[in-house]
């Protein structure tokens, strides 16, 4: 088991906010051990100040407050870390070869020295051939496989990965990930510890020993989950699919009453909204009143239908929670009467449907068209709206939900909108 092995590194009490000590928190009293001989993976949605833990972990980023400490191997050598970033994060004007040696040079490695274990390191992950082509040459699964050696081949302690395929296609992140996976069992990649952030759960099922869960805004681990299947994991096999909807239905927990911090109360306008398009809110809605989910769906096979991860799904789901056309409990959504009315309803009725929940439920668009129908010439500046969310909500929260609503209220004929004025109008009122 992990936890009979040497601790590697453990947090304690980790915090941080954006901005210094007057921001908002991104991560609060974070703890967390990862082991020799173990895969972690960190598993949260946007806002979960994921990648900030494993940049803080890296050394790139210092936290407010809270310790990181690295316990030496046993033969008492001091512990070492690298990085693959989502972005390859790769030197354009420098060849394959060039690029894997970049932190050897770094550390003075001789050049005699430097090649031999770049080479070796180019060779492990399968790109033996190119070292000599420049990255604008290579396919982004090669490029990729180029960051994973530079950061191999200075033969790190821990190796941090911050969603090192979520800038890939589909087949070329499954294969990279268990060409992975099978070098970690071989004991090839020469490390003691991988610490993966991801947003994919099956990912995190199938590669980890161990998931553990951030809640959002702020960051806090909430769960963990141990995986103990064999590899290779199969993601038919029963087991496995429990697993991914235990950590679905975690992941839509919402914190109980007792454990949510005192705070001042989110002004209703304040309140953030999703910028979702209705085409993707509409589209889920059908999805899940046809067969096979025939009304009720778990969010795993939904994400598996659809092909979408957590960051993309939950806010579409959540949306229409918020509307009133899902009912969202223990990983599952179903379609309440609303929705399933919607879903049968032909162009006009879905609009009118439309228009009645956001009036029913999103203060915003009530408030818009309030606005609107008592003024003598109809019409409201934007900036009047968006100067009111940005006292309750960060800049790009306060734009993503005026940029959602308005969507909304064109699409249900309930306010119009003029770009080049920055208006709300009731031109094409409905």
């Amino acid at each position: 088991m992990a936890q009979q092995h040497l601790p590697l590194v453990t947090v304690e009490a980790l915090s941080h906010r954006y901005g210094g000590s007057e921001g908002p928190p991104i991560l609060d009293q974070v703890a967390l051990t990862v082991h020799e001989r173990e895969v972690v993976a960190l598993l949260g949605r946007s806002g979960s100040g994921k990648s900030t833990l494993l940049r803080s972990i890296a050394g790139l980023v210092t936290p407010d407050a809270g310790t990181l400490r690295f316990t030496p191997g046993a033969d008492g050598r001091a512990r070492s870390v690298a990085m693959v970033f989502q972005s390859f994060a790769l030197m354009p004007w420098l060849t394959v070869l060039q690029n894997v040696e970049l932190g050897l040079e770094a550390k003075k490695v001789p050049a005699a020295e430097r090649r031999r274990r770049a080479l070796a390191a180019i060779d492990l992950i399968g790109l033996d051939g190119f070292e000599n082509a420049f990255p604008r040459e290579l396919s982004g699964g090669m490029r990729q496989r180029v960051g994973l050696a530079r950061a191999l081949v200075v033969e790190p302690s821990l190796l941090l990965m911050d969603e090192p395929f979520s800038a890939l296609d589909v087949l070329t992140a499954e294969t990279l990930r268990s060409d992975l996976i099978e070098w970690w069992g071989d004991g090839r990649l020469g490390i003691a510890a991988v610490l993966i952030v991801t947003h994919n759960i099956e990912e995190a099922v199938l590669m980890s020993d161990r998931v553990l869960v951030l809640s959002s805004n702020p960051g806090r681990i909430v769960a963990e989950f141990r995986v103990d299947l064999p590899q290779p994991r199969d993601r038919l096999d029963p087991s496995f699919r429990d697993l991914v909807e235990r950590i679905y239905a975690q992941m839509t927990q919402r914190a109980a009453p007792a454990e949510e911090e005192p705070h001042a109360p989110v002004p209703a306008l304040g309140r953030p909204l999703a910028p979702v398009s209705v085409t993707a809110l509409a589209g889920l809605i059908e999805e899940v009143e046809a067969a096979p989910f025939d009304g009720r769906a778990p969010l795993a096979d939904l994400g598996d239908t659809l092909q979408l991860e957590v960051d993309e799904l939950f806010p579409i789901v959540e949306t229409l929670q918020q509307l009133g056309f899902v009912a969202l409990a223990e990983g599952e959504v179903a379609l309440t009467a609303a929705g399933a009315g919607f879903a049968q309803e032909d162009v006009d009725q879905r609009k009118a449907m439309f228009r009645a929940a956001l009036l029913g439920h999103v203060p915003l668009a009530g408030a818009i068209r309030a606005a609107l129908d008592s003024r003598a010439g109809h019409q409201a500046p934007a900036r009047l709206f968006r100067e009111e969310l940005g006292e309750a909500l960060s800049p790009d929260f306060a734009e993503d939900t005026l940029r959602a609503v308005t969507e909304w209220g064109r699409y249900a004929e309930l306010f119009a909108y003029d770009e080049a004025g920055d208006l709300f109008t009731l031109d094409d009122p409905g």
